[in-house]
């Protein structure tokens, strides 16, 4: 009796353990972003990405392949994001940095995207984007309440962002 205790106790182990382990290659999936085109469409709105200024997003679903949507600014993004039906499918957002990029559709560089759940974004500032107030994006806290001095607004943490916070 103890025999088949001891076994299904080691079984039950094992199957943990490779669960554990299919879960942390699936967080290891990090997607490069992929590039802007002149003829991309935002995945919420249908305008024309590259004609906007501002901050560009980039999300990767799960159930689809890991199929890129594409955003013309990021509130369009969150707007997407925050609805519970897609939050729950997303395996990764990308945002454009912009402590390196500058505000401008002529100077969308592609290179400039970063994860935005690690990112600080500004809300309320007088800077728009494709589709007016947009969250401006940066890698790092000092540069985006540096933004926020000068433009207005507020600086918070992904973990922050909710629908009140774009608009």
């Amino acid at each position: 009796m103890t025999h088949l205790i001891k076994a299904t106790l080691l079984i039950c182990l094992l199957l943990a353990a490779s669960a554990c382990s299919d879960n942390s290659a699936q967080q290891a999936v990090i997607h490069r972003a992929v590039a802007m085109e002149n003829n991309d469409e935002c995945h919420l709105c249908g305008m024309l990405i590259t004609h906007f200024d501002g901050p560009k997003g980039e999300l990767f679903r799960k159930e689809q392949g890991d199929r890129v949507f594409k955003f013309c600014s990021t509130r369009d993004m969150f707007s997407y994001y925050l609805d519970p039906e897609n939050t729950r499918n997303i395996s990764q957002i990308l945002v454009h940095d912009m402590s390196k990029m500058p505000w401008g559709s002529n100077s969308i560089n592609d290179k400039y995207f970063i994860d935005a759940k690690q990112a600080w974004f500004v809300t309320g500032s007088e800077k728009t984007g494709a589709m007016g107030k947009t969250l401006a994006s940066f890698s790092l806290q000092n540069d985006a309440q540096a933004f926020a001095t000068e433009f207005g607004g507020k600086v918070i943490s992904f973990k922050d962002v909710n629908q009140d916070s774009l608009w």
